[in-house]
């Protein structure tokens, strides 16, 4: 099978149809309808095999994660997913593995209303770029740069399970001690993640600044602090931790999964004083799970960390590509 039998057989015509698509796969280019009302969001996000992902994850994983983590981009700016193009390149996968990848990419796409629209295949070492595009209204786009002192720190979901569930996955089964539900739940956040499309529609307009979670909570904050000019303090006993993290790591451990681990594709929020209200009746009418973890006060950009109402004086790096392991 040549490149354009393997993305006719595989890839032509996946993921949701939308109307707005007017030229998709087939031709040099993809052509898309583009309304007046809306400004165009952009995300590019690529997964290299042996550096964001396991040489032996399953393709149906690997599928649903390479759209997820783009949608979350998406997610963060309060746009809605429209449109991915695709450039993967191959090994001598089997077709089998193909199948399985794609079929996996278009479920998540349909799930979301994204259409694939193009893209490319070639031949080497496994790796998948995607990107994807949404649109928002240019004036109710979340930032990184409109948080302001006073305002309330958010987060969605409970940071810190992808990265023991990756832990998990690279250990060998033997050494493994949590229950197979344990296990499952926390390599089930590693392998699927879930991007808060849904939360970042709920806080157009409410929140005042958002970023997703992909290196670390403290370090992505860190992107939110720099960029509005002021500090934020995170109450370290606020923090919303599963039931599945807290019984797989001590205590004494729990703070460094939940502050440094990456992964987690969840959303970290600025939410002035009179909006709370309104954006926790919003998230609640979602079922989008959310805590508040600190506040922004006055400052050059740093994120301050208490424990006992006491700055805590060590903290721990986030993820970088080119110091540290595998991702995910």
């Amino acid at each position: 099978m040549n490149e354009f039998e393997l993305i006719a057989r595989h890839f032509t015509g996946r993921g949701a149809q939308r109307k707005d698509v007017l030229l998709g796969i087939g031709d040099d280019a993809a052509m898309i309808s583009l309304p007046e009302s809306r400004a165009l969001v952009v995300t590019t996000d690529t997964l290299v095999e042996g550096v964001h992902f396991l040489p032996d994850v399953s393709p149906h994983a690997l599928g649903h994660k390479a759209v997820a983590v783009n949608l979350s981009d998406l997610a963060a700016m309060g746009a809605e997913p429209a449109w991915i193009s695709l450039a993967i390149t191959l090994p001598d996968k089997r077709h089998d593995w193909i199948e399985a990848f794609a079929a996996s990419l278009a479920d998540t796409c349909e799930y979301y209303g994204v259409s694939l629209i193009g893209g490319d295949t070639t031949r080497g070492p496994l790796s998948i770029t995607i990107t994807a595009h949404g649109l928002v209204k240019a004036d109710k786009a979340l930032r990184r740069s409109g948080a302001n002192p006073g305002d309330w720190l958010y987060v969605t979901g409970t940071p810190g399970d992808a990265c023991r569930g990756l832990e998990l996955l690279q250990m060998p089964r033997g050494e493994i001690t949590e229950s197979c539900q344990i296990r499952e739940k926390l390599e089930k956040r590693i392998l699927y993640p879930t991007p808060r499309v849904a939360a970042g529609q709920a806080l157009k307009g409410l929140a005042s600044a958002a970023v997703d979670i992909s290196d670390g909570l403290l370090q992505d904050l860190l992107h939110i602090t720099k960029a509005s000019y002021c500090d934020v303090e995170v109450v370290s006993e606020q923090l919303p931790i599963s039931d599945a993290l807290a019984q797989s790591v001590p205590e004494s451990d729990r703070l460094r999964y939940q502050l440094a681990g990456g992964d987690d594709y969840e959303l970290l929020f600025a939410v002035p004083e009179e909006n709370r209200g309104s954006v926790e009746t919003a998230l609640k009418h979602f079922a989008v799970p959310f805590a508040c973890i600190g506040r922004f006060k006055p400052g050059r950009g740093e994120v301050i960390v208490t424990r006992g109402g006491e700055p805590m004086s060590e903290l721990w790096q986030g993820w970088d590509p080119f110091r540290d392991a595998t991702h995910d």
